[in-house]
């Protein structure tokens, strides 16, 4: 009865004792357990974060590095890096992200070419250096957009911005390209009506 007495006042007061540190703590220092009685974890987020460090330790899955305050360890590029560089993450026991800023920038890019492309980061790099680093259209501005059919999703190669624009803005359509381009040459694209509403387009 005294366990049960002490669990409602624990209930009262918004706290939870943690079974291994022994301190009491709100309810939001504690992960969610569905299967437990109020729906917590035992222990608060912080004692389950020092043991997966020391378990990682012990196994030799995490690397030997002194951090100082104010900073933390990326378990993706290895390296030690001040708080600002990390975004939040309230769910965390630290509140921060496991991953640097710049390394979730790079897993976003290269989740956005897998999604979207079917591409590695390594396979893009590879067709850029194919292209020697120039947008294959205007063969002066960095290539950067990977262009691909909107009809077959095929990749076709990796564009500028403004020529990737261009060509989304002409609706892919070959032909438009070449009426664009006999135009920028002086050829006068002027169409005759035959019709009411029906115009014939010089061969």
């Amino acid at each position: 009865m005294k366990v049960a007495g002490d669990f409602k006042l624990a209930n009262e007061k918004g706290v939870k004792r943690c079974v291994r540190c022994g301190e009491e703590k709100p309810y939001a220092a504690f992960a969610r357990k569905r299967s437990n009685l109020d729906g917590l974890q035992r222990h608060c987020r912080d004692c389950a974060s020092d043991y997966h460090r020391a378990r990682q330790k012990s196994l030799g899955l995490r690397p030997q590095v002194e951090v100082p305050e104010g900073h933390k360890l990326c378990l993706r590029c290895g390296e030690v890096k001040p708080w600002s560089d990390w975004h939040r993450n309230a769910t965390a026991s630290d509140g921060l992200s496991t991953r640097c800023k710049a390394c979730r920038a790079i897993e976003g890019r290269e989740g956005h070419l897998r999604r979207h492309y079917g591409l590695t980061q390594a396979e893009r790099d590879a067709m850029v250096a194919a292209q020697k680093g120039l947008c294959v259209i205007c063969l002066r501005s960095p290539a950067i957009h990977v262009d691909h059919c909107h009809k077959t999703g095929k990749v076709r190669g990796v564009l500028c911005f403004n020529c990737n624009s261009a060509i989304g803005k002409l609706g892919d359509d070959p032909d438009a390209v070449r009426r664009a381009a006999a135009y920028l040459e002086g050829i006068a694209w002027k169409p005759t009506l035959v019709a009411p509403g029906v115009y014939q387009l010089p061969s």
